[in-house]
């Protein structure tokens, strides 16, 4: 079942399920890409290949907004936003712990290792080491948890799992990045909550929203007033 948020001509939004990729790898599983492809055929009956162009991608275990593009205009043009930084995504996230600060921006140098499929925080200096830019704002915290609220400033590999668990608040529910204080079988605790952008041809400002389900850690706290 596809969840819809929003289509035009040029703009498909969903919701994406926790748990499934965002594209293709070679372990084969089911990914959003096919599934709006064969979605797309069916709903149009569409002969032969389907165009839908990936903007970005979330981690297999994150759920909520995703846009593609119907066109590769739109692609084109979208991907320019997240390039020059207009394309606007905010997460929300359960943290283990209370930050140190109830708001503040975390910068970092990050490298990932392509071999093991892990970040890690290293001086800007290392060889392949990119910046890592994000803006949080602690929303509530309760029972030894907090959520909040995360403005992406760069869009780089586990990027909010690896800052947030170097100064000793990984996310609920993070078995790479935080396995000294979560279980195995735990869902991480990451949404992306909304997306804004300018329509690629409309020129208008969109904003789109999902709130993460009604389970725990998230049902824990207001999510509606985020």
């Amino acid at each position: 079942m596809v969840n819809i948020i929003y289509e035009d001509n040029h703009l498909l939004v969903v919701k994406k399920p926790v748990n499934v990729l965002s594209q293709g790898d070679n372990t084969k599983d089911r990914d959003m890409l096919s599934i709006l492809k064969q979605y797309i055929k069916e709903k149009y009956n569409k002969p032969g290949n389907v165009y839908l162009g990936l903007v970005h991608r979330l981690d297999r275990p994150v759920g909520g907004c995703m846009v593609f593009a119907k066109t590769s205009k739109s692609a084109s043009r979208l991907s320019e936003q997240v390039r020059n930084r207009s394309f606007k995504k905010t997460y929300l996230a359960v943290l283990r712990g209370t930050p140190n600060k109830k708001e503040g921006i975390l910068k970092d140098y990050l490298y990932k290792d392509s071999k093991t499929n892990t970040v890690k925080v290293v001086d800007k200096n290392f060889n392949g080491a990119k910046e890592a830019v994000l803006e949080y704002k602690v929303l509530e915290s309760k029972n030894n948890l907090s959520l909040v609220r995360i403005e992406l400033k760069t869009g780089r590999p586990h990027q909010i799992r690896v800052q947030f668990s170097s100064r000793g608040n990984p996310l609920y529910g993070d078995q790479k990045y935080g396995k000294r204080l979560n279980k195995v079988g735990q869902q991480i605790a990451l949404w992306s909550y909304k997306i804004g952008m300018n329509h690629p041809t409309l020129k208008e400002v969109m904003n789109f929203t999902c709130l993460p389900p009604d389970e725990y850690p998230w049902n824990i706290f207001d999510i509606k007033k985020s």
